[in-house]
Order: structure tokens, then C-alpha cells, then sequence
């Protein structure tokens, strides 16, 4: 249910975060969500791309890039007023397609993982939603939520254990390598039920 038709959030939260200067020390992620808690932060809009259950990242990327070219400059928007208004944005539109498969799927529980998933504002925003339905947020500590680059590496040694290998010469890389489209020969095949 639902994806992204662009670009991960963790992509665009790293690249915006380089836009307006931002350290990567300890996560480019951590670093806004930071600005974005900074007294006096004020709300603009951007943006807002939901699409059925699909999201897009790009636009807005786009979109808040260019008014911090065009502000920040001039000192009428700040960094955290960009960073708040980016990461309250994205969690919406996150909480709003997490909800709706909440109700397409009957499941009253949601598990954050993922690099982003360490954000606090977007636990506190998810779980809110959760608790109006009834349900129940696992929302990991940072020793859980990594980044996505160290799921990708476990699933390479759970595919080389099974015998699975590629020569260097014939490897690539691609950010927009569809994940349910690769096949997992260390999981039996199941055929999802609804509950």
C-alpha cells in the first residue's frame, strides 16, 4: 500500500539539508529536525503531494530549495522556518497515507523503522493519529532506526548465505530499484492474506 513515486524522504530531508548548509555530523536528519524545533519557527506552506496512497518528494524539494534561495538571502524566512515547515509537510503527508492504510487494511498498529523513523516529531505526529483510531505506534529508539543502507547490506548476506552472488563487473547501483520486485530466496513464498 502506497509508495513513493520520486524519491525517498530520507533523500530528500539529506538533500535540502545540504542546500541550506546543514552539517552531516551526526545525520543531516537529526540536524533539521533540530532547526525545526528552534523558538519562534514559523509555518509555510509548501507543496503537499499525496496521490491516492503514493507520495511525491521531488516537487516540494524543488518548491522549498528555491524559497530558501530566494529568503534566506534576504533574511525573511530563517533555516528553522524552512526546516519546520519541510518536515511538518512530509510527516503529514506520511500520517495521511499510514492512516488510510490503516483503514484499507483493518490493522489498528504501525511500526516506524528507517533512518527517518528516528525523528520524534514525526513519532509524536503518527502517534497521535494511531491513538485516535484505537491503535497502538512501535516507534524505535535511533539503535533501531538506521539508515536504509544497513538493511540493504543485511539483505546482501542473507542472499550470498543462500548461495545468491553477482560478479563486481556485472553489479549497479540505482536509487529507484523497486524492493518488491527483487526475489528473496531466503523467505518462503506466502501469499498475503488480509486480517
Amino acid at each position: 500500500f502506497g509508495e513513493t513515486i520520486d524519491m525517498a524522504i530520507g533523500n530528500c530531508l539529506d538533500r535540502f539539508a545540504r542546500v541550506i548548509g546543514l552539517s552531516n555530523d551526526p545525520s543531516p536528519g537529526y540536524n533539521i529536525e533540530q532547526e525545526a524545533k528552534k523558538e519562534g519557527a514559523k509555518f509555510i506552506e509548501l507543496p503537499y503531494v499525496v496521490k491516492g496512497m503514493d507520495v511525491s518528494f521531488s516537487g516540494i524539494l524543488t518548491h522549498v530549495e528555491q524559497e530558501a534561495k530566494k529568503h534566506l538571502i534576504k533574511g525573511t524566512l530563517t533555516k528553522a522556518d524552512l526546516c519546520y515547515s519541510l518536515q511538518e509537510t512530509l510527516f503529514a503527508m506520511l500520517v495521511e497515507i499510514t492512516e488510510r492504510a490503516m483503514a484499507h487494511c483493518g490493522q489498528n498498529q504501525v511500526l516506524i523503522v528507517g533512518g527517518v523513523g528516528c525523528n520524534k516529531r514525526l513519532q509524536e505526529m503518527m502517534a497521535d493519529m494511531v491513538k485516535s483510531r484505537g491503535g497502538t505506534l512501535c516507534a524505535m529508539d535511533h539503535r533501531y532506526c538506521i539508515d536504509n543502507g544497513a538493511m540493504i547490506a543485511q539483505a546482501g548476506i542473507m542472499a550470498f548465505q543462500h548461495g545468491v552472488t553477482t560478479k563486481l563487473e556485472d553489479s549497479w547501483c540505482t536509487q529507484r530499484f523497486r524492493t518488491d520486485q527483487v526475489k528473496t530466496v531466503w523467505r518462503p513464498a506466502s501469499a498475503w492474506k488480509h486480517t
